[in-house]
């Protein structure tokens, strides 16, 4: 019974183990997604002021399309 009990004892620490490697490697991969989100909004603010603020790209390109013959 005891080394059932120490058996899992050490299953118990090592899942332990991995699961706070794991939450670390969460944070880090959630910071970095944080940052590159953050890189694409301002890309894409960039992007949107470049263009002429009366003209949008999307409906210009539809118009563009339903006047071929």
């Amino acid at each position: 019974m005891d080394k059932a009990n120490s058996q899992l004892y050490w299953q118990n620490y090592h899942i332990i183990q991995e699961n706070e490697r794991l939450r670390k490697k969460a944070q880090q991969l959630n910071q970095e997604n944080q940052v590159l989100l953050s890189e694409l909004k301002q890309k894409l603010t960039k992007a949107g002021t470049s263009q002429c603020p009366s003209e949008d790209s999307t409906s210009t390109s539809k118009h563009n399309e339903s006047s071929k013959p």
